[in-house]
């Protein structure tokens, strides 16, 4: 044959002995794998340590619209479904490589040292003071905050019809009214007297209503729960 075959390892070789210094080549791998390492203790570190930042720079040119959102369309949300919106110290999940990787990546694009990390959860993920679906976010300024990852199972779909009843106050005693009325058509009729009639009716559903209001209001102070209005952003368990 005229022509010898191609060694593609040999390429290879040569490239990297024309592109680096091959007796400091293994010294040079080392150095990026440690610089690497720091890099990812220290996300880690901010993360773990919840570091306060109103603010970070991105290069507005490089980043994507559609992960950019405002602090009340992510409040309506924690609201409509009951979730947190709280620094990234309380949270008592296991945050996943990929979300790690999406911040390095932004750092490298953005030239950066990301802070002010947020997550959107419910109670249950956070380790709460005590007074499903995580989605991780960096603050932009201006009460703007930009989506980095979103990791886990979808909620239940129904999760924003049953927790619609938590949103207020009023929403509950709706609640409680269904429920006093299921229960009042529950009672076997004549169960009390020998003819049921509406008097009889109404009778019941007030001394159903009082006794469900009752076991709301019990559990309610007992165990310190609170509106969805009122815990979208806080870090107490009980507020």
């Amino acid at each position: 044959m005229i022509f010898p075959k191609t060694n593609i390892e040999k390429k290879l070789v040569q490239l990297r002995t024309k592109e680096f210094d091959v007796s400091s080549w293994k010294q040079q791998i080392e150095s990026i794998f440690d610089k690497e390492d720091k890099k990812h203790q220290r996300i880690l570190q901010t993360i773990d340590n919840g570091a306060v930042s109103e603010t970070n720079d991105f290069i507005f040119d490089n980043i994507e619209s559609s992960r950019i959102y405002h602090i009340d369309q992510i409040k309506k949300i924690c609201i409509d479904y009951r979730l947190r919106f709280l620094d990234t110290k309380y949270f008592k999940g296991k945050l996943p490589q990929e979300a790690v990787s999406q911040i390095k990546e932004l750092e490298k694009i953005h030239n950066t040292e990301l802070k002010g990390f947020k997550i959107i959860a419910p109670s249950k993920l956070f380790k709460l003071a005590n007074a499903d679906d995580p989605l991780l976010f960096a603050p932009m300024g201006n009460d703007y905050y930009y989506l980095i990852h979103k990791w886990g199972d979808d909620l239940h779909p129904f999760r924003k019809l049953l927790m619609w009843f938590f949103k207020s106050f009023e929403n509950l005693l709706i609640l409680t009214f269904l429920v006093s009325l299921l229960i009042t058509f529950m009672v076997p009729q004549g169960l009390f007297s020998k003819e049921s009639n509406t008097s009889e009716f109404i009778m019941i559903f007030f001394f159903m209503f009082k006794s469900v209001a009752a076991v709301v209001l019990f559990y309610g102070f007992a165990l310190g729960k609170n509106f969805n209005t009122a815990i979208w952003d806080s870090k107490y368990f009980n507020a």
